[in-house]
């Protein structure tokens, strides 16, 4: 039978795991009578969330289960992937009462501190660098995500997420000149109140702050610093050369991410869209980008551009005047002068390197 998730956000100031325990108890004796098994479930009693992971014929069934047990339905419920669910939450156990635990025996939340690493290959080197990634990152107890085009890993702490920052920071710096990133570090949830994938929330505002971060910057949501903050068993994480985001920075950035993405490869485009469209003046959408990625937003959209002309140009299947109209450049003479000024070379001579 299928796996499927909920969420349960619960709206009590007395709310324990002692109380989704009985619940649970609750949903056993009644769940032959729709064909659901409940496998098991995560709480954060700080978050008042709760997830139940359980397998059965279809959504309402699972739904069914709950509302006749005692009427705590869920505000959203979706189907698994098996290999999926068991990269980003198969590690740890449970109790006898199903109740999820870490590895170390602690109640495990359910949250994820999740890392997206952007790779811009400039000189046919990722492939060495790669494996040296992948490598500390399971040295640091995350675990790698398949991710097409990127590279993704989810920690059970914040602090051990921060840990492997600093030291694949201090990787990423040996090949500054051969390859460009842009890592992003947040901590989500798995089931949002809308979506249909795991952890969906998260990587679409990890995918945008890859897209729209500065060259060889780190990105870091403010509540991750604060988890780790918390773990006694770390010490003060380092945080001098990290870009740390509030919740409002993210709204700001999720916003001008969705008027962008429709429209940056259209030759036409200018950031007097964005503004207007935004609500906010010329000067303010200027200061407000240039405190988060220190780049004005023309520099945004010209950078998203030549991003996207790399990726065409190493896969080689287009002319180059292809790419440049493609990735919205007036003219190949144009696109050719803005490669040549970003990346010090001419983009017949770039795409030359990956044949």
């Amino acid at each position: 039978m299928p796996l499927f998730m909920d969420i349960h956000t619960i709206n009590s100031d007395t709310f324990s795991a002692e109380d989704v325990i009985k619940a649970h108890m609750e949903d056993l004796s009644v769940q032959d009578r729709f064909g659901v098994k409940q496998v098991k479930y995560w709480v954060n009693v700080s978050a008042k969330t709760l997830f139940c992971l359980m397998e059965g014929p279809n959504k309402e069934s699972c739904h069914a289960v709950h509302e006749q047990s005692h009427g705590q339905t869920a505000c959203n419920i979706i189907e698994v992937n098996d290999d999926e669910f068991h990269l980003f939450l198969g590690e740890g156990t449970k109790d006898v009462n199903d109740l999820a635990q870490t590895v170390s025996g602690e109640i495990d939340t359910g949250y994820r501190t999740v890392m997206a690493i952007q790779l811009l290959d400039l000189s046919g080197v990722a492939s060495h660098i790669t494996p040296k990634l992948i490598a500390c990152i399971r040295s640091s107890c995350g675990t790698v995500i398949p991710f097409p085009g990127d590279l993704m890993a989810t920690f059970v702490l914040a602090s051990d997420a921060l840990r492997c920052t600093n030291e694949l920071k201090n990787i990423l710096a040996n090949y500054n000149d051969t390859c460009e990133y842009r890592l992003a570090l947040l901590t989500g949830r798995p089931v949002d109140e809308v979506g249909n994938d795991l952890f969906e929330n998260t990587k679409k505002r990890l995918n945008q702050l890859c897209m729209v971060g500065n060259t060889n910057e780190i990105y870091i949501a403010n509540d991750t610093i604060e988890l780790a903050k918390r773990d006694p068993r770390h010490p003060e994480p380092e945080l001098g050369s990290f870009k740390i985001l509030s919740d409002e920075a993210f709204h700001f950035l999720e916003a001008l991410f969705t008027i962008i993405k429709k429209e940056w490869n259209q030759k036409d485009f200018k950031t007097d869209t964005v503004y207007s469209v935004m609500g906010i003046s010329k000067s303010q959408l200027y200061r407000k980008l240039k405190s988060l990625t220190d780049i004005s937003p023309n520099q945004l959209i010209q950078e998203m551009r030549l991003r996207h002309a790399v990726r065409e140009l190493i896969k080689g299947e287009f002319s180059v005047s292809q790419v440049a109209y493609g990735a919205g450049f007036n003219s190949p003479t144009y696109f050719t002068r803005s490669f040549k000024s970003r990346f010090r070379v001419l983009p017949m001579e770039f795409k030359k390197r990956f044949k």
